[in-house]
This record gives C-alpha cells, structure tokens and sequence, in this order.
C-alpha cells in the first residue's frame, strides 16, 4: 500500500473511531440520565456505579467496575497505580463522583487516567447536583493520534 491509500486508511479508522466512541457516549449520558431521575442526588458514589453499570448493561454495553491500571516510570512497570471505576466497551473510562462541587483536581485525575491506559475519552459524572447536565463531562486525550 502507498503511503497516501495508508493515510487515507488511518483517516478513515480514525473517523470510525470518532463516530463510535461519540454513539457509545451518547448511551453513557443517556444511561446517566435514567440514573439521576430513579436516584436523585445524595448518595454515595458506589450506590450510582451499580445503578450505571445495570443501566449500561441494559443498553448492551461491557461495563468492568474497579479497573486497576498499571504506572510506568522510566520504562519499568511499577504496578497497580490507579483505579477506574468504570470502562465501558475497553474505550471509555468514566470516573464517578457523588460531591458537593468538582474541583480541578477530579478534571486532572480523569486526565491522568486516560493517559496512563491510552484511552481517548472520559467521562467524569457527578451526580451530586441537582441537573445531571450540570455534573457530566466529556474529557478527551489526545483524540488526533
């Protein structure tokens, strides 16, 4: 294959991508949705990733709870360093929050997540508010390569 036909075949992976990771998305909030209206807001974090989990289920999505995720540091493995608390379909990470107010550093955590699993997009949730609208956000890393 030349090298434009293998441009061309990235674009349009990358494309691909794009289109299936923003229809999954559009489950995930919907799937977020139907969460906050059954449960309204107060709970703990766990009480909303079970009730996620069933409602990503229901729409026939893969959802794994407590993913660890190992840290590299200067090309050596050191372990089990962080924790996602979903990834739905081995794409997208959501980082679930039941607080009064997301700080900066729950936009950060979800940065870091996706990088250290070389994952495009996140989500970050909080369902803590009184608008879901208000607490959902879409988080993408490096979403060109």
């Amino acid at each position: 294959m030349n090298s434009s036909a293998e441009k061309r075949e990235k674009e349009f992976r990358r494309e691909n991508e794009l289109i299936r990771l923003n229809a999954i998305g559009s489950i995930i909030l919907d799937a977020c949705i139907s969460v906050h209206k059954a449960l309204g807001a107060g709970l703990l974090e766990s009480a909303y990733a079970k009730a996620l989990i069933k409602e990503l289920n229901i729409r026939e999505l893969n959802v794994d709870h407590n993913v660890p995720f190992e840290l590299s540091y200067k090309g050596e493995m050191l372990g089990k360093a962080y924790v996602a608390d979903l990834v739905v379909e081995n794409q997208i990470i959501i980082e679930l929050k039941s607080v009064e107010a997301l700080l900066p550093i729950h936009k950060f955590q979800l940065i870091t997540y996706l990088k250290v699993a070389d994952k495009r997009l996140g989500y970050l949730v909080n369902f803590n508010v009184p608008l879901l609208k208000d607490g959902f956000h879409r988080i993408i890393n490096n979403f060109s390569a």
